[in-house]
């Protein structure tokens, strides 16, 4: 009875407002990017250097030079642009992004986030963009199942990964539910239909309200 990827994609862009700029993240939040509320506008960045990225096309329709940052087909919506990689950094590190919906690995109630590697020797070497995301962007949503396959909580005390960033993330996106970063932790604002609040508190490694 949980959500499926697609559908914790639709909730997250319910929560975006219209005419807002949007950085997606590799993975499930790439999804995001197939869901606009009917009346509203999002215009997607990504910082390979496109802002106005559409949904991604039909088989037939895919150009293999019209990729996002994780070199998955996309379409362009009208007016969209071209640009240097350098510029593309230069609107996040400049704060004109409004929201970047990222993966994780871990998020701690006080809103730290490690989604770039476990700290194993053989895991990814460095960080990449998404440290430029979580402090340049003005709010960061993420897109996660509520645990790992082993049933290890992703939503903790305190994140034992590398962190990407301290204190960045306002609300997450599960399987199971969504969950807002308040003052005093984790705070329960909605749950997947046939998802009750005590499967949801059961799975997380942190006090829930």
């Amino acid at each position: 009875m949980s959500w499926t990827p697609d559908e914790m994609a639709a909730r997250a862009a319910l929560d975006i407002p219209n005419g807002a700029y949007v950085n997606l993240g590799i993975g499930m939040p790439e999804r995001v990017a197939d869901f606009v509320p009917e009346g509203r506008t999002f215009v997607y960045h990504s910082e390979n250097g496109l802002l106005g990225m559409g949904p991604e096309p039909a088989e037939n329709d895919r150009d293999p030079d019209l990729i996002n940052a994780g070199k998955k087909p996309v379409s362009l919506n009208p007016g969209a642009s071209f640009f240097h990689h350098a510029d593309s950094f230069a609107m996040i590190r400049g704060g004109h992004i409004d929201y970047c919906v990222l993966g994780a690995m871990q998020v701690a109630k006080n809103g730290d986030l490690a989604n770039w590697s476990t700290g194993a020797k053989d895991a990814i070497p460095a960080v990449g963009g998404a440290m430029d995301l979580v402090a340049g962007a003005k709010t960061i949503y993420v897109i996660t199942r509520h645990t790992t396959k082993d049933g290890t909580p992703k939503l903790v005390d305190t994140c034992t990964y590398p962190l990407t960033g301290l204190g960045v993330v306002k609300r997450i996106y599960t399987d199971l539910a969504v969950v807002a970063v308040s003052e005093t932790g984790f705070k329960l604002v909605e749950t997947a239909p046939g998802i009750g609040a005590d499967e949801v508190r059961t799975k997380t490694a942190a006090p829930l309200t």
